[in-house]
């Protein structure tokens, strides 16, 4: 059904694809190593004058940015001309972020003590600057198509939000917006408009037009922690909210008003809804299972194997009470994510850890519950297909589709425990990775639709 690649080391994550999908870029310590996606082979090797903490591909994938927050420095690296080499050192006043703008020439940097965001060209070697950037969840956001900016700012003790056009960086609109503490921004990917949305003290999602007028103000409830999450449907038709309350709203995109409620109840009673339960058994050894054979694939053979049953209603998750002293309490949706094609919404509730929930988005009603026998660290759709991978910080591999649900073991030695997982952008194939190594995940063209 899926095949996997061997073993390679990673650090702090830092594993992406290209934009183009061509190549797999990971960082290793201080230096960058650039794969060809199809046959694995080092293609460019970089050092980097530290320990790398970020890293990302320019729009076109020609370029690659390596940030080393803690000097301050950014080294920038071409494809084209391994030669070639940028660097940027934004000295004394610290770097916190920095990130490619859409047109993959310039650089925004976010200094420390939230002074200001830098912009470095890299063609006329131009610098210009923006100030009184807000320190906040998402506090900067480019449109889809690469023409806008919106920017969340902080002064005299007010919110407001600056549209920057991307080519030259002038400013196109700016706006006080009505938030006692804006925690995060979003364009809808059509870019027609604007999402904003405040702190978890005070419940209020707002939307703009890209000319800052203000179209609705969305509030579910006062004097209790509020909003947690919050994405787009790649239609732009839904906004999904996730909330401290245990609850997802969804508002559409005529009225702004809300048209859906998902709940995620401890006990399940939908007989419409399938809960596939993960149950591990450890395997039976028999002596015919020690011939040679099974000894020299060792560790795969006494691992625990795992499947999914389906349970009928009423099921019950397990759930844990979150500590009411601590300042981020796991409780409510903190995590919800659109299949590509909108039909499907998969969410987590952080007081119900081990369970994902999927979301029929024609019929406004459950689909299917994945409860696992751990925490699920990660889960992500597949960009072409209504497929959700996840992962649990063990040895498998979980995808869930309309058709079913499957785990499968990751077959490496010493084990393999799978922290997170992306998509290629082709959905042919998954990066998994561990805490310090990665390996590929080939799907079976012939599943495609399972």
């Amino acid at each position: 059904m899926m095949n996997f690649s061997e073993v390679f080391k990673q650090s702090n994550q830092l594993c992406k694809v290209s934009p183009d999908g061509k190549y797999l870029a990971t960082c290793v310590q201080y230096r960058l190593v650039v794969r060809d996606v199809s046959t694995l082979q080092i293609l460019q090797l970089y050092t980097c004058l530290d320990q790398i903490s970020h890293m990302e591909w320019s729009s076109d994938s020609l370029f690659i940015l390596c940030a080393m927050y803690k000097r301050g420095i950014v080294q920038v690296w071409s494809l084209e001309q391994p030669d070639w080499h940028c660097k940027i050192d934004e000295g004394s006043i610290g770097l916190l972020s920095s990130r490619w703008s859409p047109d993959g020439r310039h650089i925004l940097n976010t200094t420390e003590f939230h002074l200001r965001i830098t912009v470095w060209s890299l063609c006329t070697k131009a610098v210009s600057y923006i100030k009184y950037p807000k320190v906040c969840q998402k506090g900067i956001d480019f449109s889809r198509d690469g023409c806008y900016m919106a920017l969340a700012e902080r002064r005299d003790c007010k919110d407001y939000v600056s549209v920057f056009v991307c080519d030259d960086w002038h400013l196109l609109r700016h706006f006080e917006t009505e938030t006692q503490d804006l925690a995060g921004l979003e364009w809808s990917p059509n870019g027609c408009v604007l999402a904003v949305w405040d702190s978890c003290l005070e419940y209020k999602v707002l939307t703009y037009s890209l000319d800052g007028r203000l179209l609705s103000i969305y509030s579910a409830y006062e004097w209790s922690l509020g909003v947690k999450s919050v994405t787009w449907s790649p239609s732009s038709q839904f906004l999904a909210i996730g909330s401290y309350d245990e609850k997802v709203r969804i508002l559409n995109h005529i009225t702004w008003k809300k048209m859906a409620q998902f709940e995620h109840l401890a006990t399940i009673n939908n007989p419409k809804a399938v809960v596939y339960k993960e149950v591990e058994r450890r395997p039976a050894v028999g002596s015919d299972d020690l011939s040679l054979h099974n000894i020299t694939i060792g560790a795969t053979l006494f691992n625990t194997q795992s499947q999914y049953e389906i349970c009928p209603p009423p099921v019950h998750i397990p759930v844990v009470k979150p500590d009411p002293e601590r300042a981020n309490p796991k409780i409510g949706v903190s995590a919800l994510a659109f299949s590509s094609d909108s039909r499907y919404l998969a969410t987590k509730n952080d007081n119900m850890s081990s369970a994902v929930w999927v979301w029929d988005m024609q019929k406004m009603t459950l689909e299917a519950v994945l409860e696992q026998t751990s925490a699920v660290r990660c889960f992500q759709w597949d960009p072409r297909h209504p497929r959700l991978a996840l992962c649990t910080g063990n040895t498998k591999l979980y995808l869930w589709s309309p058709a079913g649900c499957v785990s499968v073991q990751v077959p490496t030695e010493g084990g393999f425990q799978v922290q997170s997982l992306n998509w290629h952008c082709s959905g042919d194939s998954l990066i998994l990775l561990s805490k310090e190594q990665l390996c590929l995940c080939y799907m079976d063209s012939d599943q495609e639709d399972k």
